[in-house]
């Protein structure tokens, strides 16, 4: 049957139908480049494969009604040049087709140009829909190769009775890349409130546009959360207890403190979809399984949390090098995580737990160890203890004891790593300095051009708040570095740097919540 030639109508039909293609393929690419460029930005790989597919669907869209526009101008076989684009997309050998000047099985243009584009259409969707059955099959894979059979380790206190041989440290993960330190300030939504002891709880957080976290973090770090109460802006640090390898969501976990203001505050006031503003990531006291072939975590109290994001973070990938982790607390009523610290003991072979309770009032079928913490202990539970890496989380009498213990067990003082929770320091009673006349200095700060007093016992962050300069703070304990800030003039002491990275000392970089002068200093704030 002879094709019949289009008409004027038919014609400005088609046209109309690939102009419209044309025009949504650019609007689609416009878009999705846009969404690749942000996943780009936040290194998600999820994100940045979906936006390529779109990508190749919007040229797929532009390059069809392209196609049936340069038809139309050069008044070729429509039908022809569709089996012959669509030949070129299934990779199909291409055919010479054979010209018919009137219709095709009775068929007017507009319904061979719209059944052209349907189909092209349809074949996007079957490339979309077998492209992500690739990837399905591919994590199903992945997850199969790295099934861990179940495992009890034996003894008092789960004591293993080899050490596992060396193995390569595994690379971070790129999806957990770390955000600069502090470079993410925003809200996060409350989305689940978990009890884990009587004093002790957990918090949820979670972007509260739905979408993934807008910050990547490490193991052991820890966000800034502010509150206003009473109109004065009040700040604290919590360590992420969840592994960063959740990326939906991060949970804080929070002890009520006596006289703590934010944490009675988040322990009574805060509920589900509350909202809180939160800084962060920061923090140094990290690890990834790059560091060491092995690690020993001694945590006392809440000092738990940056544990558990370790212990979470390696066990979530499979991590083969021995995990030592010794928790001290109470009593049995006070052990925080204590049915995932038991089902993660039974699952990997490779974690030996060691619980160490102050107060064991009946026997406890061996599963925990009467405290307190001793260097015997570590010994005997940990082979050849000193060669191990040590991360040490808690309040300060246990960690001055520990710290006793290491030091007499000789253990490379590069091998310890530490971290001071400030919810549980004790009130400052350090002896009072006289102050002799004409020794009081002045702190000028240079942006606010402000100056204070700075008695020798009073350091640049008081004295800020004194006048009214607003320097960032958080821990107020040298730890989390959010009040750093440039020395222009003089010399300051410190008794706590932790916060400082090497390069910021080479800088001239101190820490506002530590430093103090007996002279007069001017700083960039």
């Amino acid at each position: 049957m002879m094709q019949e030639p289009l008409t004027l109508e038919m014609y400005e039909n088609a046209k109309r139908l690939a102009d419209e293609r044309v025009n949504q393929g650019n609007q689609l690419l416009t878009a999705e480049v846009e969404k690749l460029r942000l996943a780009t930005q936040k290194q998600d790989a999820e994100a940045m494969e979906q936006a390529n597919e779109q990508i190749w669907r919007a040229q797929a869209m532009i390059q069809s009604g392209l196609t049936a526009q340069r038809s139309l101008a050069e008044k070729k076989n429509i039908q022809g040049t569709a089996l012959q684009w669509l030949r070129k997309e299934m990779n199909l050998p291409a055919v010479e087709v054979q010209p018919q000047s009137n219709g095709f099985f009775g068929l007017s243009w507009f319904h061979i140009i719209t059944m052209m584009l349907f189909a092209l259409f349809t074949f996007s969707m079957i490339w979309m829909y077998f492209q992500k059955l690739k990837r399905v099959n591919v994590l199903l894979a992945r997850l199969s190769g790295s099934t861990t059979e179940p495992g009890v380790s034996a003894g008092p206190a789960f004591l293993p009775t080899t050490i596992t041989p060396p193995v390569e440290p595994i690379p971070v993960n790129a999806v957990i890349a770390p955000t600069k330190s502090n470079a993410w300030t925003g809200h996060l939504q409350v989305a689940g409130i978990f009890v884990e002891t009587p004093t002790v709880k957990t918090f949820r957080l979670v972007d509260p546009a739905s979408g993934k976290l807008p910050f990547n973090y490490l193991p052991g770090q820890f966000i800034t959360v502010t509150l206003n109460l009473n109109n004065i802006p009040v700040k604290r640090s919590y360590t992420i207890a969840s592994s960063p390898t959740l990326r939906d969501c991060c949970e804080i976990t929070v002890k009520h403190e006596e006289k703590g203001t934010v944490s009675h505050y988040l322990h009574t006031q805060v509920h589900e979809n509350d909202v809180l503003q939160c800084t962060g990531p920061s923090g140094r006291f990290t690890f990834t399984g790059q560091e060491a072939q092995s690690i020993v975590l001694i945590a006392g109290g809440v000092g738990i949390t940056p544990m558990m994001s370790v212990i979470r973070y390696l066990t979530d990938r499979s991590w083969k090098g021995d995990i030592f982790f010794f928790f001290c607390c109470k009593d049995e009523e006070n052990i925080i995580f204590a049915e995932e610290i038991e089902y993660l003991r039974k699952r990997f072979p490779n974690l030996h737990v060691f619980l160490v309770l102050d107060n064991l009032s009946e026997p406890t079928k061996n599963q925990f160890i009467q405290g307190p913490l001793t260097k015997d202990l570590l010994t005997r539970f940990v082979p050849e203890f000193i060669t191990h890496r040590i991360h040490l989380c808690g309040p300060p009498p246990m960690m001055n004891a520990v710290k006793t213990m290491l030091d007499a067990l000789q253990v490379p003082k590069e091998n310890i790593i530490v971290e001071i929770f400030a919810g549980v320091l004790p009130p400052k009673t350090e002896p009072q300095l006289p102050e002799e006349a004409g020794k009081t200095a002045v702190v000028t700060f240079a942006k606010a051009n402000k100056t204070a007093v700075l008695t020798p016992q009073k350091t640049i962050l008081e004295a800020s708040e004194d006048v009214g300069v607003n320097i960032e703070y958080s821990c107020r304990i040298g730890i989390c570095g959010l009040c750093k800030t440039k020395l222009l003039k003089g010399k300051v002491t410190m008794d706590v740097e932790d916060g400082l990275t090497d390069e910021d000392k080479k800088q001239n970089i101190i820490l506002a919540c530590q430093a103090k002068a007996c002279e007069d200093v001017v700083v960039d704030a």
